[in-house]
């Protein structure tokens, strides 16, 4: 059958052109007789692979040279205890806004080793925007600040990055790395998991500024220790071999795209395609407040259960697939990550014009 439009949060479509060259590759990999999946993470041919997706993760997000680019596992679920396991060391206080799900747990879990305050929350109103923040509510003597960049479920970002001085910014980019600019410098880690923007499920990538490799705390398992994988080259033990090569293929095809200050200009076209849609449409309403819309996550609601069903059956029936929304926000949701093209959100607005004609 010809290839849906798949609008899956995560794991996440990938870009057509990565997929065939994989197929290509995959008995064969550049003539060395054997799929990567097959090699040893210690073999050269493999510590070329890895070596070029870390070049060009670099060279595309502009990454200084004082930050080292690990490629982990266990999602960025792992992340949510390994930052506090590594960074809760002197106060043992970190602060957190809740703006979703993923960050109420990050919170949850960085609990579990020191005091968190939760700076703000937009638990309130469903998560369908970003707190205002005011920074005489931030600890001065936290060991860092954790903020989700851009949250998958309820579809909100930062548009402004909170100001915490000397305290470090942490930050869960799963869902929109690679798909805007981000001034690293601002950071000092930025962590995703790569199912959503970047790759396959498998791998998790955390850019962490080097001053703050230190060790993790004492009795931390090995393998959440920050510095055994950068000491390591993250192959302390076998990495994900594989994924992380489809994230080479991601990272060429992004760059011959012109990066990702190219790839923003196409996110934008496609966001603005599809929410100008939803402000003018009688039936489909978009859920976020404007100002914090999210560009890689869009839900919306028709406020009929029955009519949310039926949409999403006849569209999954048109190959418009994974469109139902989070059990939290109900309605729908359209994931637009890099690999989602102009065309498909422009088939989606066609589709969703139809049945709002054929449904009133």
């Amino acid at each position: 059958m010809d290839r849906v439009y798949n609008f899956s949060a995560g794991p996440s479509m990938l870009p057509e052109a990565v997929l065939e060259k994989a197929a290509k590759q995959m008995v064969n990999y550049e003539g060395c007789g054997m799929s990567v999946m097959e090699m040893s993470h210690r073999s050269a041919d493999y510590e070329a692979i890895i070596g070029n997706a870390e070049s060009l993760l670099r060279e595309l997000m502009h990454i200084p040279e004082n930050y080292k680019v690990l490629f982990l596992q266990g999602g960025a679920s792992s992340q949510f205890a390994m930052v506090p396991l590594n960074l809760m060391k002197k106060s043992k206080k970190a602060d957190y806004v809740i703006t979703g799900q993923w960050a109420k747990k990050a919170a949850q879990e960085a609990s579990k080793f020191g005091t968190v305050n939760k700076v703000a929350s937009s638990d309130d109103k469903t998560f369908t925007y970003i707190p205002k923040l005011d920074p005489s509510t931030f600890d001065k003597d936290a060991d860092y600040f954790h903020i989700t960049l851009n949250n998958t479920i309820y579809g909100t970002r930062y548009t402004t990055l909170p100001e915490t001085g000397d305290v470090p910014l942490v930050a869960d980019a799963s869902s929109n790395i690679l798909s805007e600019p981000i001034d690293i410098s601002r950071f000092g880690i930025l962590y995703a998991g790569a199912q959503k923007n970047m790759g396959p499920a498998g791998v998790t990538v955390t850019i962490i500024r080097e001053d703050l490799i230190t060790g993790a705390i004492d009795g931390a398992p090995t393998m959440f220790d920050y510095k055994i994988h950068a000491d390591n080259g993250s192959m302390y033990n076998t990495p994900p071999t594989y994924s992380i090569y489809i994230c080479m293929l991601v990272y060429e095809w992004l760059k011959s795209l012109g990066g990702v200050e190219a790839m923003y200009a196409i996110n934008k076209e496609k966001a603005q395609i599809l929410y100008d849609y939803l402000d003018n449409s009688s039936m489909f309403k978009g859920t976020v407040v404007k100002e914090d819309r999210s560009l890689m996550n869009v839900p919306f609601v028709t406020g009929d259960d029955d009519l949310n069903a039926k949409f999403i059956k006849e569209a999954k029936a048109k190959g418009f697939v994974n469109l139902k929304g989070h059990r939290t926000v109900g309605g729908m949701r359209a994931s637009i990550y890099n690999a989602m093209p102009v065309e498909g959100v422009k088939a989606l607005v066609e589709f969703m014009k139809k049945f709002e004609t054929d449904n009133k």
